[in-house]
């Protein structure tokens, strides 16, 4: 279940890139997550106020008509490595391996990026709406769905 889980965090960071990594932090904050070793410093304050800051910034940049595509290098790029952080903080916290929990938290990123981008324009042909809304509606899956993740422990 726990490979599976760091599978669906790197899908979720694959959605929006800051989300699962400010989730993470503050489940390990508030317990939910056992992060040790050199992934201890998520379970801070000053980790997951910052990681909050910058999910919020995200959220309100990825609304913004001159933000660029998901799939561009920097967007994909940095997807790539929350999913592959936040795998890994997953497989610490299920007490499986790193770099596997990494592996499939990167992988997840992938198919995040690629496939929410093609669910949400898809979704605004198929609805005939404007694209803020499919957005707010891809916000909330991936705050309920990496807290879905971050509280299976």
């Amino acid at each position: 279940m726990t490979l599976l889980l760091c599978f669906l965090i790197g899908l979720f960071a694959g959605l929006r890139s800051l989300t699962p990594p400010a989730v993470t932090a503050w489940a390990a904050r508030l317990g939910w997550l056992k992060l040790e070793g050199s992934f201890a410093f998520m379970g801070s304050i000053p980790a997951a106020v910052i990681f909050t800051l910058l999910a919020v910034a995200e959220l309100v940049a990825d609304k913004l008509p001159k933000t660029s595509a998901r799939t561009a290098p920097p967007g994909l790029i940095a997807r790539i490595v929350t999913g592959a952080f936040t795998g890994a903080c997953i497989a610490v916290s299920g007490g499986q391996g790193i770099p596997l929990g990494a592996l499939l938290g990167a992988v997840g990123g992938v198919v995040g990026c690629f496939g929410g981008y093609q669910v949400r324009m898809r979704l605004v042909r198929a609805l005939g709406t404007p694209d803020i809304y499919v957005a707010l509606l891809e916000d909330l899956v991936t705050i309920a769905g990496s807290l879905w993740v971050v509280s299976r422990f």
